[in-house]
């Protein structure tokens, strides 16, 4: 469905709003800026910050949702014949692969990362929103690989793709923060990737497998 006009203005302004929070929180840090201080550099109501952003963590971690469905829609957008793991797999090294800003492969991630580690709060949060993502994962694997109620695979699974995910996450925000050059991090990173993958065991790689059309 083509985005209204209204749709698109409201979209915009919720992404201005996040870019210039953004912005003075990696200048001044989360806890030292203020909603009320957005609202102003924004040039908007304090009210209006909150409407597009009920917490003030979100104003940071503005991509929580996207986040949150990203593996499920790995999974959901596997090919025929390919398994969630696979297709996991697969979308992460694409990514790696076209250093991709997504997964951290970019110059200011150090940057970034220092925001979050200073602030309890975003650290909190980041739990958070890794915590829905693998309920969403493992609800998504259980309607794919139509799981009885009580089956505990599709949780099991979950946690499995969950760690492959966190753990590059997690290098390659240690790897950029030494200075690196994402092109760099991005060789190594596929190297890692299939490190990781030659520890799955049989059934986590073989999961819902989508029936070949």
């Amino acid at each position: 469905m083509a985005e209204g006009l209204r749709e698109r203005k409201k979209r915009q302004t919720k992404q201005r709003i996040s870019d210039i929070a953004t912005g003075l929180f990696l200048e001044h840090g989360f806890v030292t800026v203020t909603v009320a201080d957005v609202a102003e550099a924004a040039d908007v109501s304090v009210n209006t910050v909150y409407n597009y952003f009920p917490v003030k963590e979100d104003l940071f971690l503005d991509r929580g949702e996207a986040v949150v469905d990203r593996l499920s829609g790995y999974v959901r957008g596997r090919r025929p014949g390919e398994s969630a793991a696979a297709a996991v797999l697969r979308a992460l090294r694409s990514e790696v692969e076209g250093v991709s800003p997504t997964i951290g492969l970019f110059s200011g991630w150090a940057d970034f990362m220092k925001v979050i580690t200073e602030a309890h709060p975003l650290r909190s949060r980041l739990w958070e929103i890794q915590q829905q993502a693998l309920g969403h994962l493992t609800k998504t694997l259980a309607e794919e690989a139509k799981a009885a109620e009580a089956d505990p695979m599709p949780g099991l699974i979950a946690g499995q793709l969950s760690w492959v995910h966190s753990t590059l996450m997690a290098w390659i925000g240690d790897e950029m923060s030494k200075g690196r050059k994402p092109a760099e991090v991005s060789r190594d990173a596929l190297v890692l990737l299939d490190e990781m993958e030659d520890l799955l065991g049989e059934k986590v790689l073989n999961y819902a497998v989508r029936d070949a059309e």
